[in-house]
């Protein structure tokens, strides 16, 4: 992989600057609070006192030293989002906003999409995302039929908020050849009403016909979100969702669903120097092989565009009732979502990766798909011991107290996404009773010394950890509703270190990223306010004033 570029940029950090006057939240293993950082080029060169840094800029640096008070502002690390789809996301901004403040009954929806429909060139397809069936009027999703008055001669496809499929028209099932008949792939569901008929409703691996004869395939390795769109258009999406992260003050991200698409669109921007954010990138396990075939067992790349592991699927997603629940749902019996692979596949692909030296990370939300990953971890490493394999379970949604305790004896960190609870708790309540109270556990992963992570998974919500933390601590959602006890919280210390150091070392980078100390990379970001001393219900409100990644400011509020 090339990555010349990668460090190329039109404003050039001064060799050394002083940040001081505000309260500096380093968040090292004490939890220290600084009077000043300086920074020397793209590193933090110390921390603490302003007499020590300027000793140390006089030590270091031969050249003026730049000062920037912060006014009595916070300074915390770079946020970290270890699992985020930075191009689905850009991708999903230019389509229709289909979500329940734009669209909130299906009337609203159709009419959305038929006037953007009659503003695309004949042939473009017509694509909207961010419904949840829960939350529309009608409390169900749209029909293909109702689709197909948007359009009979050209595709219309609707996501759902979850990312795990949606609804297309006649016209999209016709052109791929979906007929009553069709049978259900492996890991993907065509759904069909009463008569047997096609609602035009798709999950997971049926989302494959979306990306044409030609584009990414995925088969039962994970939903088909990988829609080509031209390489300018890709540049264009990236940029625009980088400008979101940054703006939010995320500085790195785990792209936890890389494909051709992805990989080519940000080598792309590493050409142009236009790559600012840090990117991780988890290889899809479709890709297993490839990645075994080219030797890649160890990381690669720099400091901002590297290789960190392989991501797989256990089981769907709870919003769209795909998650595995094989005694059903509680309005629906019938439906028990499923299962990715077959346990004895899963666990094969778990064991190549881990015995060639790979992080794995799993998506998986029911606890049988999660103990389908802590069977597979405790396999792997019987077999080819390692201590420190940080395999993950992504979002990790409703482990069992006992798995929670099985998690921290074997070293698998959950990465779950608090802004999930946020929007949709009551969704997970409704699909599966009393038990969706537990819905992203946090205080009990703590209790049991499990580490915390957080993360947004964009687009599936957008990247604001000062949301997720606000949530993580109050355990409220949208609507002001507090689910489950209070056990269930975490403090505001904890959740400043899910979305910064311990998201760090979720991606392997906790020795240069995470953390404001001396050597590691000054990638920072500039608050308003201090989210620990915020009262708990206005950490969300607190402002991003300004961004900073490899010690230059990359993103200003003004």
């Amino acid at each position: 992989m090339t990555t010349r570029s990668s460090h190329q940029t039109s404003v050039v950090a001064p060799a050394a600057t002083l940040f001081f006057g505000g309260t500096i939240r380093t968040v090292d293993a004490a939890d220290s609070v600084a009077e000043a950082i300086l920074v020397i080029g793209n590193r933090i060169a110390a921390v603490g006192s302003q007499a020590h840094c300027r000793a140390e800029a006089a030590r270091l640096s031969t050249a003026a030293v730049a000062e920037i008070d912060l006014q009595g502002r916070t300074m915390v690390p770079g946020f970290t989002d270890p699992h985020a789809h930075p191009l689905m996301y850009g991708q999903l901004l230019s389509w229709v906003d289909c979500g329940p403040e734009a669209a909130p009954d299906i009337p609203t929806m159709l009419s959305l999409l038929a006037a953007a429909a009659a503003q695309l060139p004949a042939g473009t397809p017509v694509r909207g995302y961010g419904y949840e069936h829960r939350n529309l009027a009608e409390q169900r999703h749209p029909t293909r039929h109702e689709l197909d008055t948007v359009s009979t001669d050209r595709e219309v496809y609707v996501m759902n908020a979850s990312g795990h499929g949606g609804v297309v028209n006649s016209f999209t099932l016709a052109q791929a050849g979906v007929t009553d008949a069709t049978p259900n792939p492996d890991g993907g569901t065509f759904f069909r009403d009463a008569q047997g008929s096609l609602t035009g409703e798709l999950s997971d691996a049926a989302c494959d016909i979306l990306t044409g004869a030609d584009g990414v395939k995925l088969g039962h390795h994970g939903p088909n979100f990988h829609l080509a769109d031209s390489k300018d258009q890709h540049r264009s999406q990236l940029l625009h969702a980088q400008r979101n992260f940054l703006a939010n003050g995320v500085t790195t991200i785990g792209d936890c669903q890389v494909t051709r698409r992805e990989f080519s669109a940000y080598l792309d921007l590493v050409e142009r120097g236009e790559l600012v954010t840090r990117i991780n990138a988890y290889f899809l396990s479709s890709l297993l092989e490839e990645v075994l075939e080219l030797g890649l067992v160890d990381k690669f790349g720099d400091s901002l565009l590297s290789f960190a592991g392989i991501k797989l699927y256990a089981d769907g997603t709870l919003g769209g009732w795909t998650a595995y629940f094989p005694e059903g749902y509680r309005d629906d019996p019938c439906r028990t979502g499923s299962l990715y692979h077959e346990p004895a596949e899963y666990r094969s692909l778990v064991a190549r990766a881990h015995s060639a030296g790979l992080q794995t990370a799993t998506h998986a939300q029911s606890p049988t798909a999660i103990q389908l990953v802590i069977d597979a971890v405790k396999e792997a490493v019987a077999a080819s011991p390692r201590a420190d394999h940080r395999h993950r379970i992504e979002h990790c949604g409703l482990p069992t107290p006992a798995q929670i305790v099985e998690m921290a004896e074997l070293g698998i960190l959950p990465v779950n996404q608090p802004q999930h609870y946020y929007n949709w708790g009551p969704g997970v309540l409704d699909a599966i009773g009393s038990p969706g109270e537990r819905f992203n556990p946090l205080g009990e992963f703590v209790a049991a010394s499990v580490p915390v992570t957080m993360s947004s998974d964009a687009p599936v919500a957008e990247p604001r950890p000062l949301e997720a933390i606000q949530t993580s601590v109050t355990r409220k959602t949208r609507s002001g509703v507090q689910l489950g006890g209070d056990g269930l919280k975490i403090d505001a210390v904890a959740a400043l270190r899910a979305h910064t150091i311990n998201g760090a070392r979720a991606m392997g980078r906790e020795q240069e990223l995470g953390s404001l100390e001396a050597g590691k990379l000054a990638d920072f970001v500039l608050l308003a306010a201090d989210p620990l001393r915020a009262p708990e219900g206005e950490i969300s409100s607190i402002s991003v004033l300004a961004t900073w990644v490899n010690g230059v400011q990359a993103y200003s509020a003004q």
